[in-house]
């Protein structure tokens, strides 16, 4: 593990899968990390635990992004622990079906809650602090389907584009102070453990993939450490593709 940078990165649905990976990479190379859930204490806590036995930090900030007060407790919990959020990463996100034409409002409005407006929520808790140090890096999550247009995933294709128009809004309002925030949309990624009910749609996908194969959680996690690193610093509002040539 790498020496303290003494910089706190805050990673949304951290539990597991490209969150907890995101949470690895970083803590790695020197973030001290608050991993965050909504319900699953366990898991959070077992990634915690990685971490601080690799001899790295981290804290568990349990709550439900979704909710806005939640959202800015998320973040009381990890500036209790270390002082500031310095690297906001909006991984969590759900991915319901919903109709537009019949699609319960209530429903809709769940998907916007925790996929756009956990994210401007939790940037208004953690910028102050980034601006009063001059340093700080936000990146979002969006989705080929928000690109593209997905039938059946309409309110989710809509809150990350919605994510998109956040991005670049933060990225022209905060690069003077020394902030910047990118927006990362993964192709197909297989998860630490794949359902065997997709077997047959991931031999598909990767057959039609222009690199022969689908992504993991560590092409997310190495893209996202340039990214909020002091290397990364000069990129900012981009949209960063990661899906082997699918999307181009």
């Amino acid at each position: 593990m790498d020496a303290r940078i003494n910089r706190c990165a805050l990673i949304t649905g951290s539990g597991r899968n490209i969150g907890r990976a995101i949470a690895l990479e970083l803590a790695e190379r020197g973030y001290a990390i608050a991993v965050n859930g909504s319900s699953d204490r366990a898991a959070c806590q077992r990634v915690a635990d990685e971490i601080t036995e690799a001899g790295g930090s981290a804290v568990v900030a349990m709550g439900d992004i979704g909710n806005r007060e939640q959202a800015h407790a998320i973040v009381e919990q990890a500036i209790d622990a270390y002082g500031a959020v310095d690297v906001l990463v909006n991984n969590a996100a759900i991915r319901p079906n919903f109709d537009l034409l019949n699609g319960d409002e209530a429903e809709f409005q769940k998907v916007m809650d925790v996929n756009f407006y956990s994210c401007f929520w939790l940037m208004r808790a953690c910028s102050p602090g980034m601006i009063e140090k001059g340093w700080g890096r936000i990146i979002h999550f969006s989705g080929m389907n928000a690109q593209q247009g997905s039938i059946g995933k309409s309110a989710v294709s809509i809150a990350k584009h919605a994510n998109w128009g956040l991005t670049k809004s933060i990225a022209k309002e905060f690069g003077r102070n020394g902030i910047t925030c990118n927006i990362i949309s993964p192709g197909t990624i297989v998860g630490e453990v794949a359902d065997p009910a997709f077997s047959t749609k991931y031999a598909s996908l990767k057959e039609a993939n222009p690199s022969g194969r689908l992504g993991t959680p560590g092409d997310i996690a190495s893209a996202v450490a340039y990214l909020v690193s002091d290397e990364g610093g000069f990129v900012n509002g981009q949209l960063l593709q990661i899906n082997g040539g699918v999307v181009v």
